[in-house]
């Protein structure tokens, strides 16, 4: 229904009819719209929900009775409300321009409205459409997903607006070019780790500026070592192995020697772990220690695991210290110190045979 369709009282009936009457012509048909001698209304007007909207109509002192209609609901005539709407107001009634305002208007006032006026005896009208506006608003979207990798998904955004607005959906991540969807359905057969992290909705009709909500969709997958490297320490000294694992979720880590789990609080070795590495010390390293150890990396969709070798490494020897940059400089010094004595021999021989 349009402006004040729903507030229309039964006693205004009559008064109705006999106002229409009064814009028809003797014989009793209704008058043509487009005149060429009557001024007319303004063209179609277009305003946002909420916003105020005027309907104008220009006239002339020929003018004897004016009104505004909506549909089949009169709005004012002259000066007399017959809506009892409060958002329609009456803004002028002079010998050159009628017109109304509706205020805060929302969808159910869009449609046609119409200048009526009686001049001369001769009804004529003049219409004007009214448009209304609707940013856009998601009203139904997906829940934040998890899903096992090489699964499928599909994902829902749902918006409304007038005009009817653009969706798009946009994978939020460092390796994403553009968009990935631009329907309201964004559809991922087999998804992959990489295609995990946020999903970005956006609609827009460029009535306001777009909105835009996120999935976030996390891929689990089995674990997998990315790094284990071997390390040597002598015998005596602090000595770490690091296993690092990446997985979803995160793995749990456990150590072996010779099929034998290491457990947290073994005397000299310390279990450190977090989400994506473990790390094994030897604060006082033995012989005993050195070998090959196994990490072994794990969550609910599966395991695997890595040999990491603990081995001596030989101490410098104090032959090897005397290579050093200190040793040669000292056996230059010395023979500094015997190149400055020889030059001195010849004097004291001289003195000698003198005396």
């Amino acid at each position: 229904m349009g402006v004040c369709g729903y507030l229309f009282l039964p006693w205004k009936c009559l008064v109705v009819v006999s106002l229409r009457l009064l814009f028809l012509v003797p014989t009793g048909v209704p008058v043509r719209s487009g005149d060429a001698t009557f001024p007319k209304a303004m063209d179609n007007v277009t305003v946002r929900q909420g916003e105020s909207a005027t309907l104008r109509c220009t006239i002339d002192n020929r003018v004897t009775r004016v009104a505004w209609l909506n549909r089949s609901t009169i709005l004012y005539a002259g000066n007399d409300k017959w809506c009892l709407d409060p958002r329609v107001v009456l803004l002028s009634n002079t010998q050159t321009q009628y017109s109304i305002e509706i205020q805060n208007v929302d969808v159910y006032d869009e449609g046609p409205y119409t200048c009526s006026v009686q001049t001369d005896n001769h009804p004529k009208t003049s219409r004007v459409h009214l448009i209304v506006q609707v940013s856009p608003k998601i009203v139904e979207i997906s829940s934040d997903i998890s899903i096992n990798e090489g699964n499928n998904i599909s994902l829902t955004c749902i918006a409304t607006g007038r005009p009817e607005p653009t969706v798009t959906w946009r994978h939020i991540s460092p390796k994403a070019v553009g968009f990935v969807s631009e329907d309201e359905y964004l559809e991922i057969q087999g998804i992959t780790r990489e295609q995990s992290g946020d999903y970005e909705c956006s609609a827009s009709n460029d009535v306001a500026a777009p909105v835009v909500r996120r999935v976030k969709v996390t891929v689990n997958y089995p674990p997998y070592i990315s790094e284990a490297k071997g390390t040597g320490v002598p015998v005596g000294q602090k000595g770490t192995l690091q296993c690092e694992a990446s997985a979803v979720p995160s793995a749990e880590f456990q150590w072996y020697k010779d099929d034998k789990r290491l457990v947290e609080g073994k005397k000299g070795v310390k279990v450190e772990n977090r989400p994506f590495l473990s790390k094994l010390t030897f604060f006082n390293v033995s012989e005993h220690d050195y070998g090959n150890y196994t990490c072994v990396a794990s969550n609910k969709l599966g395991h695997t695991n890595a040999s990491i070798t603990l081995f001596e490494l030989n101490e410098p020897t104090s032959s090897t210290l005397l290579q050093g940059p200190g040793a040669v400089s000292e056996v230059n010094n010395g023979t500094s110190r015997r190149a400055g004595c020889i030059w001195l021999l010849p004097l004291l021989v001289f003195l000698l045979l003198k005396f």
